[in-house]
């Protein structure tokens, strides 16, 4: 599981890279809104995964490898 996570965050920061070179080229704002907002939905994601619970244990903790 911690490969996924890895990928995950790897991908935000090629989405993020992109996103600002896409927001610099005229006609590109949308496309880079588009990025910027599954950049937030995957860093959800991630937080949700990695965060302690009431419990105090992180739901990737519970994941048989």
């Amino acid at each position: 599981m911690a490969t996924v996570l890895s990928i995950m965050v790897l991908a935000m920061i090629g989405l993020l890279a992109g996103a600002v070179f896409l927001w610099r080229r005229p006609g590109g704002r949308k496309q880079a809104l588009l990025m910027l907002v599954l950049v937030a939905v995957i860093a959800g994601n991630v937080a949700i995964l990695t965060l302690p619970g009431p419990g105090g244990e992180a739901p990737i903790g519970a994941v048989p490898e």
